[in-house]
């Protein structure tokens, strides 16, 4: 700023109130905190402001903390969310009710068709999920609506 320019009632306050924070920070005595304070509400230009600091050190701007971590709402996106009864402690435990039981062999027997029957099912309706999936898909990027349309 030029020396000859006029000062603000708002400059006037800045510079008193840092001359009340070095007084609180043991940089000025209590004659000097009033001189410069009375020199300071009587200042017409920047120029009768400057020598009132120029011997204080300038404010130390803190250091910028590092923002914490996102917190996430919920378990990670990953994470398979189960519900319902837990189906492999049931069937371990009618396993080996089979193997003690009389007879066990035709048991275990039948629990292991009943087992694999379910499994042949649950991938015959996988495979028929993912190729409706795939033709979906096939049917989009035919279409075209792969294109980004600019910004909107």
């Amino acid at each position: 700023m030029d020396d000859h320019i006029r000062v603000s009632d708002a400059d006037r306050e800045r510079v008193t109130a840092r001359l009340r924070e070095h007084f609180a920070e043991g940089r000025l005595t209590q004659d000097e905190l009033d001189e410069r304070l009375s020199a300071a509400l009587n200042a017409r230009t920047f120029g009768d402001l400057r020598p009132l600091m120029a011997d204080l050190p300038e404010p130390v701007p803190a250091p910028p903390r590092p923002a914490p971590p996102p917190r996430l709402a919920g378990p990670p996106p990953w994470v398979a969310h189960r519900r319902g009864p837990r189906l492999m402690p049931l069937l371990l435990l009618v396993g080996l009710v089979a193997l003690l039981a009389n007879g066990g062999g035709w048991m275990m027997l039948g629990l292991f068709q009943v087992i694999l029957v379910f499994w042949l099912v649950s991938c015959v309706i996988a495979a028929f999920a993912v190729g409706g999936y795939r033709r979906r898909m096939r049917r989009y990027w035919q279409a075209g609506h792969h294109h980004q349309h600019g910004p909107r």
